[in-house]
C-alpha cells in the first residue's frame, strides 16, 4: 500500500497492539515466527550486515548510542535501532547518527502494509518498527547494525538477527509480569541473544548474573568477556561536565578519558560499548576515536541538563535500579544549595515505593505528581498517597505541564527540579523546555 502521507502511515502503525503501551503478557506461547515470516518475505534483509545486540535492564540505550558512535567515528556506515523515543518514532531508526526521514519510513511502512496483505501475518507496533529497521539497514547499505533489545532478549521481535557480539549490560528486577520475578529469571531471558559464533560481553559484576551469562556463554562455546575480569575499569571518577575513565580492555589501555555524561553507571556504559566494538573490529580503537567519541556523546532524556536557575534535570529512570542510580548521579554531578523537588509520573508494574522512596531519602520532600501519556500511567492519587505515607509533600496535577509550571513556580534560581519516573514523561517535558513538537498517540 503506498500511503498518501507519513500521517495515514503512521496511523496504520498505531492501529497495531502495542505492548509498550499497553502492558504485555505472556498467556500465549512466545515465538519470533511471525517476524521470521515477514523477513523472509522480503529477502531477509537482516543477514545483509553484521550486527551488535545490547539488552539489559537499564544502560542498554547509552551502551548502543556510544557504541554507534564509536564505529561510526572509525568511517563505517552504521545504523541504530534503539527504543522508546522521547518526541516522534523516527528517533529509533537511525543512520549514521541521523534519524530516518518522514517519507523514507512513509515507504518502509507502505511495504510492510503490502506483505501483511498479502500474508495476513499481523505484527505487533514494535515488531514492525524492528522489521522496518532491519530493512532500512539493508536498502541503506550498512557496514553494521547496532541493535538494541525492547524487552528481554529471548522472545523480543529483536532476537532474529544473529549478531557478532551480543552485550548485557546489567540485570535487575523490571516487568516481571512477562520476564520474570527474579534477577535470575530475567537473566536467563536476556542471555538468549547470545550466538554461538559470535562473543558476548557482560557489563555487571552481579556473582548471580555473572553465573547465569557464564554458564550460557560455556553451552553455547561463545567467549564471554566481564567487567573486572576480561575488561577492567580502574577509574571512573567524578570529573566537570561528565566523567573521568581509565579502562583496560583485551585490546588496549585507555587512560584519563572524559565520558561527557553524568554518573558512574554511564561510565560503565561507555566502557562497556568500547569492549564491544574493539571485539566487532578484532582490535584496539585507538585513543583518538576513544577519546573524540566519549568526550561529545549525548544522551538526551538520561541525567540531561534542561535549564538553570532553578536547575532543570531530566532522567528517564522507570524502575528502582535506575532510580538508586539516579540519587547516586545527582549527589555528585548536581549538588546545588536550594531545595529538591521532583516531578514524577509512574507506569504500572512498578512497586511505588520502591520507586520514590530513594528519592525522599535523598532530601527531596516535595514532589509534584502527574500521569505519564500512557495507558499504563499510575493514577496520580495512588502515587501521592504513598508519597505522603513516606512523608513528603506531594501535589497532584492533571499533566505534565501543570506539574512543571507549579515546581518552577516555587522554586528558587538555586533549586534543583528533577523530572523522573518514566521516558515518556521526561519526552513531554523535554518537549515543553525546549520547545519540541511531540508526535505520540494520545
Amino acid at each position: 500500500m503506498r500511503f498518501k502521507s507519513y500521517a495515514a502511515a503512521l496511523e496504520w502503525l498505531e492501529s497495531h497492539v502495542d505492548f509498550e503501551r499497553v502492558a504485555p503478557n505472556r498467556q500465549r506461547v512466545p515465538t519470533l515466527q511471525p517476524v521470521r515470516d515477514v523477513l523472509a518475505q522480503l529477502g531477509d534483509p537482516h543477514h545483509d550486515y553484521p550486527s551488535i545486540h545490547v539488552t539489559g535492564t537499564n544502560g542498554k540505550g547509552t551502551t548502543t548510542t556510544v557504541a554507534s558512535e564509536l564505529l561510526r567515528n572509525t568511517g563505517l556506515r552504521v545504523g541504530t535501532f534503539t527504543s522508546p523515543d522521547l518526541h516522534r518514532v523516527n528517533e529509533r531508526i537511525a543512520l549514521n547518527g541521523v534519524p530516518i526521514d518522514d517519507e523514507v519510513l512513509t515507504g518502509l511502512l507502505g511495504r510492510l502494509s503490502d506483505v501483511e496483505t498479502a500474508s495476513a501475518t499481523v505484527l505487533t507496533r514494535f515488531e514492525l518498527l524492528t522489521v522496518a529497521a532491519l530493512l532500512f539497514f539493508s536498502d541503506e547499505g550498512v557496514d553494521v547494525a547496532v541493535v538494541e533489545v525492547g524487552m528481554g532478549g529471548t522472545w523480543d521481535s529483536t532476537n532474529v538477527i544473529d549478531s557478532r557480539v551480543a552485550v548485557l549490560t546489567n540485570v535487575d528486577l523490571d516487568h516481571t509480569q512477562v520476564l520474570g520475578a527474579t534477577v535470575g529469571a530475567i537473566a536467563r531471558d536476556k542471555v538468549g541473544i547470545f550466538r554461538a559464533d559470535g562473543a558476548a560481553v557482560l557489563g555487571t559484576t552481579n556473582p548471580e548474573v555473572v553465573e547465569i551469562a557464564g554458564g550460557a556463554a560455556e553451552r553455547l562455546g561463545c567467549p564471554l568477556y566481564r567487567l573486572d575480569q576480561e575488561f577492567i575499569i580502574e577509574e571512573n571518577d567524578l570529573a566537570l561536565g561528565g566523567r573521568s575513565l581509565r579502562l583496560v580492555t583485551p585490546f588496549g589501555r585507555y587512560d584519563d578519558v572524559l565520558v561527557s555524561l553524568h554518573g558512574m553507571h554511564q561510565g560503565v556504559n561507555a566502557s562497556t560499548a568500547v569492549v564491544a566494538v574493539e571485539l566487532f573490529l578484532g582490535r584496539a580503537l585507538g585513543e583518538s576515536v576513544v577519546s573524540e567519541t566519549l568526550a561529545h556523546v549525548a544522551m538526551p532524556g538520561r541525567s540531561e541538563i534542561l535549564a538553570r536557575h532553578p536547575m532543570i534535570v531530566v532522567d528517564g529512570a522507570h524502575n528502582p535500579a535506575g532510580v538508586r542510580a539516579l540519587v547516586a548521579t545527582l549527589d555528585g554531578a548536581f549538588d546545588v544549595a536550594g531545595v529538591r523537588r521532583a516531578v514524577v509520573g509512574l507506569l504500572s508494574g512498578r512497586e511505588l515505593e520502591d520507586m520514590v522512596a530513594p528519592l525522599v531519602s535523598a532530601g527531596f520532600r516535595e514532589f509534584h505528581c502527574c500521569p505519564p501519556n500512557s495507558p499504563r500511567a499510575v493514577p496520580v492519587e495512588e502515587l501521592v498517597s504513598v508519597l505522603r505515607r513516606l512523608d513528603a509533600v506531594a501535589y497532584a496535577h492533571p499533566n505534565a505541564r501543570s506539574a512543571l509550571a507549579h515546581a518552577r513556580e516555587m522554586s528558587s534560581e538555586d533549586d534543583l527540579i528533577v523530572v523522573t519516573g518514566s521516558l515518556y514523561l521526561v519526552g513531554e517535558v523535554r518537549g515543553l523546555i525546549l520547545k519540541v513538537e511531540n508526535q505520540h498517540s494520545p
